[in-house]
């Protein structure tokens, strides 16, 4: 470590043109405002423009005085970190905790120069924390990611092995997504929201009134169709966006014996570096669309990443991607054979669990449309009736094949060190867990599973989403199962005598 890695320092001064982007908002409501109405903005669009300049003014004042309180300091074996303006923070964090580090820039951190150091770490008590510093410019950025990561055992001298990198053929994929649709819901909410905030009703705009003119002149049989065709086209292309935005240069790799690098991102850019002893598994996914195409995308299961929903954007292994392709990212990221995730024997769950997920399905899914159909039929016309009777039997052969795929997809498996996990139909999800990161067991039932005798089983772990559930087990191989899976954990809770039926009374 140099002469100057105990000096303190704080953030980029360049930083505090980061504020600018509170600009962004008001001056792109405006725009849209003079846009929709020729160039005249009406008084509540002054006046909400008015506020939000103010507000950036304050809050630029505020950044300014908070960047003046906030200094950092690298010492051999402690990461020192002072900020806070009316509550002032010190935290002083050991080195032999920090778990993975992750350099994150946007478009405006990219043009500056500059990025954002989030370390995550695992405090004395199990819990997940991290620290997070912005901004500070690129060359100081790595060097605090080398030092962060320097208290790792010594490490082998290894050559930079890859894992996967992107391939553009991939993007066949992005379409396959739930942004397909839900995309453009999105968008056209987003934009609903800014226009009504400027006091322009929506409804009432020319263009607007034409345009719902025009398609309620025309047939259903063709309007339908066309809107329909046009929102997959949007969306689609929103997809696409999306995909080569989130993994432009995307790289993953082994860049020393004990750690893997994620790269990727075009306009805000993305380097998380996960520790191998952090690296408790890996999740497999194959949403319904997106497994009819043959891919699969792949999460990893890490220490320090955060709370479920950073631990999701943070552990990104691989994008939606060919099925074979995420096999190799998984065993790669594992370390373990090729063929171990998908020639391993799943041990299948009970019959009443398909029961279960047809019954689930027919009550909360089948019943309540049609009997508001059959309601419309008695109050309005015969011909919600008709509707009530074609939704009954073809939303039931739905729910049946839908059903059948979930049992089909259920079971897990114990192979070496870790649990293998498969479940779900809209997404169907493999998890490969290392046993030795379940830290605790739950058994969940309700007065439903337990006449079937069905027992879910959860694993409590100190990485990604913190709890990985065993849906619908039989309630006389829950206890071995989790047993076996991790000793130590349950046998103080069984009954004496050795009797494996399960916890006692209360347990």
């Amino acid at each position: 470590m140099s002469r100057h890695a105990g000096a303190w320092r704080r953030p980029a001064a360049r930083s505090l043109l980061l504020h600018c982007r509170w600009l962004v908002p008001p001056l792109g409501s405006l725009a849209l405002t003079a846009l929709a109405t020729g160039g005249a903005i009406p008084t509540g669009a002054r006046i909400t423009l008015l506020a939000l300049m103010l507000s950036f003014a304050a809050v630029t004042a505020a950044g300014l005085v908070r960047w003046s309180r906030t200094r950092y300091r690298l010492t051999a074996d402690a990461f020192l970190l002072h900020s806070g303006v009316f509550s002032r923070r010190r935290r002083s964090i050991p080195l032999h905790r920090v778990r993975n580090v992750d350099l994150t820039a946007t478009a405006l951190h990219r043009l500056l120069g500059l990025t954002v150091v989030r370390a995550g770490t695992t405090a004395s008590n199990g819990e997940q924390d991290g620290i997070t510093l912005d901004a500070v410019t690129l060359r100081e950025a790595h060097r605090l990611r080398a030092a962060l990561l320097a208290h790792a055992d010594a490490r082998a001298d290894a050559r930079p092995a890859e894992l996967s990198r992107l391939d553009w053929r991939w993007l066949r994929y992005a379409p396959c997504t739930f942004w397909v649709f839900g995309g453009v819901g999105v968008a056209a909410g987003t934009a609903y929201r800014i226009f009504d905030g400027m006091g322009i009703e929506l409804w009432r705009m020319p263009f607007v009134q034409q345009l719902f003119a025009a398609f309620g002149h025309r047939a259903l049989w063709l309007t339908v169709p066309a809107a329909l065709i046009t929102v997959t086209a949007l969306g689609s292309l929103g997809a696409l966006a999306l995909y080569a935005e989130n993994w432009w240069g995307y790289r993953a790799a082994w860049t020393d014996a004990d750690t893997l690098t994620v790269r990727r991102g075009l306009l805000t850019t993305r380097s998380v570096a996960l520790e191998r002893s952090r690296l408790y598994g890996a999740l497999l996914r194959e949403p319904l669309l997106l497994r009819a195409a043959g891919g699969a995308s792949v999460t990893a299961v890490a220490g320090g990443l955060g709370d479920a929903e950073e631990a999701h954007a943070r552990g990104a292994l691989l994008p939606p991607a060919p099925r074979d392709e995420a096999l190799r990212a998984v065993t790669g990221a594992l370390r373990v054979p090729a063929d171990r995730v998908d020639s391993v024997p799943l041990t299948p769950h009970p019959r009443a669990a398909l029961r279960r997920r047809t019954v689930r399905g027919l009550l909360f899914e089948v019943l309540p449309v049609t009997v508001a159909l059959l309601v419309l039929g008695a109050l309005l016309s015969p011909a919600f009736l008709h509707a009530a009777w074609i939704h009954a039997l073809v939303a039931t052969a739905v729910t049946q094949l839908l059903a059948r795929d979930a049992y089909k997809s259920l079971g897990h498996a114990l192979d070496g060190r870790h649990l293998l996990v498969r479940a779900g139909t809209f997404s169907r999800d493999t998890l490969v867990l290392e046993r030795s990161a379940i830290s605790a067991w739950t058994f969940s039932t309700s007065p439903f599973t337990r006449r079937s005798g069905l027992v879910t089983l959860t694993a409590a772990v100190a990485a990604g989403k913190h709890a990985y559930h065993l849906r619908d087990l039989a309630a006389d191989d829950a206890v071995t199962v989790a047993v076996t899976a991790r000793a130590g954990i349950v046998e103080e809770f069984l009954e004496p005598a050795g009797r494996p039926g399960g916890p006692r009374s209360g347990e």
